[in-house]
């Protein structure tokens, strides 16, 4: 009998042996797929925990932000299982004092230069950043009509927020006071930002004096930043295009924060986080992980979905004992209101063709 060869009938060992080295081939590279998933998910658990980390321990927390609770409005209903959020932040500036109690009603010489009430609405599709004037004449809780930001010198944040929530009957959920120096740092992080500046200027004091800023697109390193951000006496409404121009830095800023390039590239993160923590001050709440549960509802914002402006007001005048002021325009400072209590600022924007700001 002729035996068969092995191209006619393969060997019964024959076959096993590479349908076996198959699926070992197969498995090894699961395996190392498996193993790479894990190692990636490591890394990027670490780089998150070391994020958050360096953000909880580099920022300063402020253990009595809000007033007595009794005094309080309502938490905003949730909507689909969200509530819309209001954000009180404060920019101060470090020059005024070397020391400052935030929580106390002790008498400090802090200055709140900026005061902006950040709201989020519900579904968290927007953000709207609304600038109230430092020397915005209101009731302050206890103390009678003052300039808005003497509150910080009466009471500390606590009088703040309470001033703030009695002026449109809305719940202040988190306050972060940010200093002007961290500007410089975050700038420089980011490799500079470009803004669009309208009015052409020298400041006339200060490190940058003499600096010449021109109209046009300028891309800001963090001490030309600092000093944009701060510059009043070089125009002729003073506060009121300061604040127009730390608007146009935040929105600017924001755009390149939020860019892709940036957010994909960990050193550039990292180097954001390590150098704005050190100036910023967050009620005790406002951690790196209720700001990235936040972060997540928003993963979809682009930098167009944020809307800056400021609270309309009926220009300047003189207070009864004869300081200068800015007067409250009490119709507008309710329509927002009513539009924050049904978390419609959107509406209220439109209506007033505030989506440039004003």
């Amino acid at each position: 009998m002729t035996l068969p060869t092995d191209t006619e009938n393969p060997s019964a060992d024959s076959r096993p042996r590479r349908q076996k080295g198959g699926n070992k081939t197969a498995r090894n590279v699961l395996l190392g797929f498996a193993a790479a998933v894990v190692v990636i998910g490591l890394v990027c658990g670490l780089y998150l925990f070391n994020l958050a980390q360096t953000f909880n321990n580099g920022t300063t927390k402020i253990d009595a932000a809000f007033p007595e609770e009794s005094t309080r409005p309502q938490k905003a209903e949730p909507v689909n299982g969200t509530a819309a959020m209001n954000i009180l932040v404060m920019g101060s500036d470090s020059r005024g004092t070397d020391q400052v109690d935030l929580e106390t009603d002790a008498s400090t010489d802090q200055r709140s230069d900026t005061l902006m009430l950040v709201h989020i609405p519900a579904d968290r599709k927007n953000v709207y950043a609304v600038s109230l004037m430092r020397d915005l004449w209101v009731d302050i809780p206890g103390r009678g009509q003052s300039k808005i930001n003497s509150a910080l010198t009466y009471g500390g944040v606590p009088l703040v927020v309470q001033t703030v929530e009695s002026l449109f009957k809305q719940r202040i959920d988190h306050v972060a006071m940010v200093d002007f120096e961290g500007f410089k740092g975050l700038t420089d992080a980011l490799g500079g930002v470009e803004v669009n500046n309208k009015i052409p200027f020298a400041p006339a004091s200060g490190p940058m004096k003499g600096h010449f800023y021109d109209a046009g697109k300028l891309t800001l390193n963090g001490d030309e930043a600092l000093a944009f951000v701060r510059e009043r006496k070089s125009f002729s409404d003073g506060d009121y295009q300061r604040v127009r121009n730390q608007q146009a830095y935040l929105k600017s800023m924001i755009s390149k924060i939020i860019a892709r390039d940036t957010l994909t590239n960990p050193v550039t993160v990292n180097n954001m986080v390590s150098a704005m923590s050190p100036f910023v001050s967050v009620d005790k709440g406002f951690d790196a992980g209720a700001i990235g549960s936040l972060a997540v509802g928003m993963k979809d914002l682009r930098a167009n979905d944020t809307v800056m402006f400021t609270l309309p007001t009926l220009g300047t005048g003189s207070s009864p004992d004869g300081q200068s002021i800015v007067v409250a325009d009490n119709q507008a400072i309710s329509d927002i209101a009513e539009a924050l209590s049904k978390d419609q600022l959107g509406a209220y924007v439109t209506a007033h063709a505030l989506e440039k700001g004003n």
